[in-house]
């Protein structure tokens, strides 16, 4: 027999409830097999909750983390967190509340429980950091919640997790084992698109998550520095199923102080290296800056589709966004062509416009050029400015393919390699690009010595 997730489809919820830095993201981390939220000393690390695919031994389930309620200097981002937790609870099949058993009980867990307690779901007590003497001593403060018989974990070492299994057990329903159907992978055009919104603090990148979503999912305000940490939202535009991460403000490094802020930068650059399509977000009444077009770079020295959200461009002055576009066309050259697209993410303006830019773009990250085709269009491109001279002999470019898409990267097979300056390399991409009509994709050029590896006279 297999423990499964109780209900067949869908899994069951699992909630992890609890005020700040007590480990709930060190146990959501854990039951989840991998590192999704990030773990800090500092308390109110997580402000958005966050869900994924959970297991411990042979239960599945989905497991949401939460952010505690305490220690938030404005009330409306206490009151949004609030509300976001109440509707969570009310989602929940089972309710696991965690405790720091080094610390006792505090006045705002007590109304927690109560809240907790007054939905009559199943809760489970989880007593956390009970590695050592000292926290199995302070165990008996934990039964001031009423919750029941605490489970002695430390979420951290991966200790009491066989206890904790043994209390969720009754709630899963077993089902017979069946023999594993091993399910082809999924078409690379139907596998979920991972979208990255991503930019300087403050210049609505949230919002625009939540106008996508139709929803109020994630935090919003106007200070800068509200999310901290990537969250990956699942959702659909148009029949395709996306992975739409909201990732924390970038700013330049030198004003990074914070251990803290240094983490939630680390998950930014990971989020835009693991996406696919990078929308990034701009404030239509700042001028362009420094870290705006370092933002872009970095989307395009990792190799992904950058699509530009120029957003409140509904009430900004025309010239201050014609400026930006200028700005833009002028710093990314590299890449001709980046759509840019003017948008208003409090109003819901031009978000299909968006979108479909955003589909775009991925099909062309996925275009794949046939070798003949690539070869008729290198022949043409020499004729109309052959390479340059070398020590007196002319650099031969004998043979181009598509090695790979994702981004679409060919091998051009050269004479002399090292001494086909970099212009020409950048004039035969613009060529590329404007004949097979790959406007904004990065493009990647690998040189390689050698004769046509296809060539039957070599």
């Amino acid at each position: 027999m297999t423990q499964k997730s109780g209900r067949g489809e869908p899994l069951l919820k699992l909630v992890i409830l609890g005020r700040p830095n007590v480990g709930k993201s060190t146990l959501f981390n854990r039951l989840a097999g991998r590192k999704l939220a990030i773990v800090h000393n500092h308390p109110g690390v997580t402000r958005d909750w966050r869900e994924a695919e959970g297991k411990l031994a042979d239960l599945h389930f989905h497991i949401c983390d939460t952010a505690g309620l305490d220690g938030f200097e404005s009330p409306e981002i206490k009151e949004q967190i609030t509300q976001q937790t109440s509707q969570l609870i009310q989602k929940a099949d089972i309710l696991l509340f965690m405790t720091d058993a080094r610390e006792g009980i505090t006045s705002s867990e007590v109304m927690l429980a109560q809240q907790a307690r007054l939905t009559e779901k199943p809760l489970i007590m989880i007593a956390n950091k009970c590695e050592g003497r000292e926290g199995r001593q302070n165990l008996y403060e934990v039964y001031r919640l009423g919750l029941g018989d605490p489970i002695p974990v430390s979420a951290e070492h991966g200790e009491g997790l066989d206890d904790l299994y043994q209390a969720l057990v009754p709630y899963f329903k077993e089902e017979e084992e069946e023999d594993p159907v091993e399910t082809p992978p999924l078409p690379e055009e139907m596998r979920p698109l991972r979208l990255a919104i991503a930019g300087r603090p403050n210049v609505g990148k949230s919002t625009l998550m939540n106008a996508l979503l139709g929803e109020s999912r994630v935090l919003t305000g106007d200070q800068p520095g509200i999310t901290r940490d990537a969250v990956i939202i699942p959702w659909h535009y148009e029949k395709r199923e996306i992975q739409l991460v909201d990732t924390a403000g970038l700013r330049r490094r030198s004003r990074i102080e914070a251990s803290l802020e240094k983490f939630s930068a680390r998950s930014t650059l990971e989020e835009i290296r693991y996406a696919q399509i990078v929308v990034l977000v701009l404030d239509a009444h700042d001028p362009l800056n420094k870290q705006d077009l370092t933002i872009a770079s970095n989307v395009i020295e990792e190799g992904r589709g950058l699509v530009i959200a120029l957003n409140k461009w509904d009430s900004a002055d025309q010239k201050e966004w014609h400026n930006i576009v200028h700005k833009l066309g002028q710093s990314l050259s590299q890449v001709k062509g980046i759509p840019i697209i003017p948008i208003s993410a409090l109003k819901k303006r031009n978000l299909d416009k968006l979108m479909k830019a955003v589909l775009q773009m991925d099909q062309l990250w996925h275009h794949r050029i046939s070798t003949s085709q690539l070869n008729q269009w290198l022949e043409m491109a020499i004729e109309r400015h052959p390479p340059p001279l070398s020590g007196g002999t002319r650099v031969k470019i004998k043979y181009a393919t598509q090695i790979k898409t994702r981004p679409p990267t060919f091998a051009l097979f050269v004479s002399k390699p090292v001494e086909l300056p970099d212009s020409y390399t950048r004039y035969l991409m613009t060529s590329l690009r404007d004949t097979f009509n790959l406007p904004g994709v990065p493009l990647r050029f690998l040189l390689r010595k050698g004769k046509n590896p296809y060539d039957p006279k070599k």
